[in-house]
């Protein structure tokens, strides 16, 4: 299995990073790695979400859309999906918000296994992935911003 691990510490409750992580439609706004995600009917755990993500292993500009399952929903604590092609790829996109003073810890990452992630190399993670999960941080910290 592969990994990749980001954490931030986001200046905002884990309740208002949860409204931004879990306000889909508005993905195309501010996150620079899902470009788009759209609920298919109430975000649950078990439901789907059509995204469009940035490919950072393909040529740039590249993109993948794909439906996603919600493997965790816990409100205020964990969210991840699951999207995978059977034998290619499989991948757990996972968020955890941890309370943190006056703020959030935001641990942020992904677990890929399959054929595909067999072929990325450590520093292929760190040098075309890791920069962009770093920038979701970022940018939910920008967003937190904006969140009444």
């Amino acid at each position: 299995m592969k990994t990749i691990r980001t954490e931030a510490l986001i200046p905002a409750s884990p309740a208002k990073v949860w409204t931004v992580l879990t306000d889909f439609s508005a993905y195309a706004a501010w996150n620079p790695l899902n470009l788009r995600a759209e609920a298919k009917g109430e975000p649950r755990l078990g439901g789907k979400l059509d995204t469009t993500f940035v490919n950072p292993s393909g040529k740039p500009g590249a993109t993948v859309r794909q439906t996603v399952t919600l493997t965790t929903f816990d409100p205020g604590r964990a969210l991840a999906w699951t999207g995978w092609v059977p034998l290619l790829f499989k991948g757990r996109h996972h968020f955890t918000l941890t309370p943190e003073g006056e703020g959030t810890r935001l641990l942020h990452g992904e677990d890929m296994q399959g054929l595909i992630a067999r072929g990325f190399s450590e520093q292929q993670l760190q040098r075309d992935f890791v920069p962009y999960y770093e920038a979701v941080n970022r940018a939910i910290a920008e967003r937190v911003l904006t969140v009444p």
